[in-house]
């Protein structure tokens, strides 16, 4: 019994993970978008983008995925925009999963860009360095080791917010071993889990522990 509830639920990690790393591999670039726009000198960009995060942030990642998953069907009389099948609830529960952490790393990039000194920007200007050179030679690093924490901490609670894509049917590591519940009457399998999510996050802020300390170098 017990070989078979591990297999179970590391086929529901492997789902979780792939979720996982999907949304890191959108997030991450996405946000930094996000976060230019938000800066944006033209007026109306700024405040569509402002108002798009204020959006996001303020409503739940799980009705963002049922809005997502469900919505375009409803809206187009049935016909589901994601497709049929696992692929496209993975492909839907990616896609909110992206918009959603890619506005809160907005936010994170935005506090740590406008956190460096005007001063270093303007040396830069006087040595005649241009915009993308002092930000990609200058600042990238430095605004690197200000977010790392805050980012520490976004990732490390994406990784239980994986269970959350439950709610559009993705058999992920918590629908594994909740469905020992209802077939076996059994609650340890479900306990299980939590080692998994443990061991992982555990995992990751080792990883991201290295890396501050990597870091130190700019104290």
């Amino acid at each position: 019994m017990l070989r078979e509830v591990l297999l179970n639920l590391l086929g529901g990690f492997g789902q979780s993970l792939r979720l996982f790393c999907y949304t890191l591999l959108g997030a991450l670039p996405l946000g930094l978008v996000i976060a230019f726009g938000s800066m944006n000198r033209f007026q109306p960009l700024r405040a569509l983008v402002r108002g798009l995060v204020w959006v996001v942030r303020g409503t739940p990642l799980m009705l963002q995925l049922i809005v997502i998953y469900y919505g375009p069907g409803l809206i187009n009389k049935g016909n589901n925009l994601w497709g049929g099948g696992g692929a496209g609830r993975m492909t839907a529960a990616a896609v909110a999963f992206i918009l959603n952490y890619a506005c809160y790393f907005s936010e994170i990039y935005r506090g740590g860009i406008e956190s460096i000194p005007r001063g270093q920007r303007e040396a830069g200007q006087v040595l005649g360095m241009t915009g993308r050179q002092i930000f990609f030679r200058v600042q990238l690093k430095q605004v690197y080791k200000r977010i790392l924490p805050p980012m520490g901490n976004e990732v490390i609670t994406l990784v239980k917010d994986t269970c959350l894509a439950r709610i559009i049917a993705i058999y992920e590591l918590t629908y594994a071993g909740q469905a020992y519940i209802k077939s076996h009457g059994l609650i340890w399998p479900l306990l299980l889990t939590g080692v998994f999510y443990l061991l992982f996050s555990g995992l990751l802020s080792w990883l991201l522990r290295r890396e501050e300390a990597r870091l130190g170098y700019f104290e």
